[in-house]
């Protein structure tokens, strides 16, 4: 083989590892821009949160205060109100949360151990929830009718209608990778149908239990419009809409108090996911399987 033929066959081949090369470099540009605009926000929310309050609303923006300050903080958490909103955020979403978990599980369970007509059926009548939301003003009669409006009974009904659709569906994934030998193996052995769900069935869907419930408890934690809507004594409002309450029409927004407030609300979102974050992932790889 001459040199001649050497370059035609070598040209074509750097071509390619050039294209290659900048279509790597382009895709990390691409992921560090993303990485940007998705994270300023919240370090922006942070270093105003611990800004000292005069260098909050500047002509030129302080990306980092030259002396921290916890004043924000103090204003945030010394409201009359923070006390009673956060025990009405936890209490509301944590039975929220158990009980669309405890449904959702046994209703996984039916549509996917047992065989009977409408199953499909209602999985798309589920998804069809999920897609619509039902909307809150339909919800607003209903519960108005009932009298469960500015009730802890009816925000928690609330929620779970909100988070079960979701709850089903991301959780039938899980049950539908567990192997059915298993179950059919118990069932030879003499185990009831308790004993296989309880023995078996649960211990081998808790990864995806616990990744469907910080979805669902994100979802709760984080409502803003139910709340509002559904409480009208103020003491019985959530985190979210205290959060609100830095901004007035007459005295403007206290973005130092909202911003320490924020960091406050997303605490134990932060602290719940990083104590379960390897069961989280290990839930989401094996649903993804099916």
């Amino acid at each position: 083989m001459n040199t001649t033929t050497v370059n035609r066959v070598a040209a074509p081949r750097a071509k390619r590892n050039a294209s290659t090369e900048i279509r790597r470099i382009g895709t990390i540009i691409l992921a560090v821009i993303f990485c940007i605009v998705w994270i300023f926000p919240v370090y922006w929310m942070f270093v105003t949160s611990i800004k000292p309050r005069n260098q909050i609303m500047t002509e030129t923006p302080v990306f980092w205060p030259g002396k921290l300050s916890l004043d924000n903080f103090v204003v945030a958490v010394t409201q009359t109100s923070f006390l009673t909103n956060l025990k009405n955020s936890v209490i509301v979403t944590a039975i929220s949360i158990v009980l669309s978990i405890i449904l959702a599980f046994f209703a996984c369970a039916a549509l996917t151990l047992y065989r009977f007509r409408g199953r499909k059926a209602i999985m798309v009548f589920v998804l069809a929830i999920q897609m619509t939301s039902g909307g809150i003003i339909p919800q607003f009669i209903i519960f108005n009718q009932f009298g469960l409006l500015n009730k802890y009974s009816g925000l928690i009904l609330a929620y779970i209608a909100m988070v079960l659709p979701f709850a089903i569906w991301n959780m039938r994934g899980f049950f539908l990778n567990i192997p059915k030998d298993i179950f059919e193996s118990a069932a030879v052995e003499g185990a009831n149908d308790w004993q296989i769900l309880w023995k078996i069935t649960f211990p081998l869907a808790a990864p995806g239990i616990v990744s469907t419930s910080v979805f669902a408890f994100i979802n709760a934690w984080n409502d803003y419009m139910t709340a509002y809507t559904f409480m009208k004594d103020q003491s019985k409002y959530t985190l979210p809409v205290w959060l609100s309450s830095f901004s007035t029409p007459t005295m403007g927004t206290d973005f130092g108090g909202q911003m320490a407030a924020s960091v406050i609300f997303s605490l134990p979102v932060v602290i719940f996911f990083m104590i379960i974050q390897r069961n989280i992932m290990k839930g989401v790889t094996t649903g993804a399987v099916k």
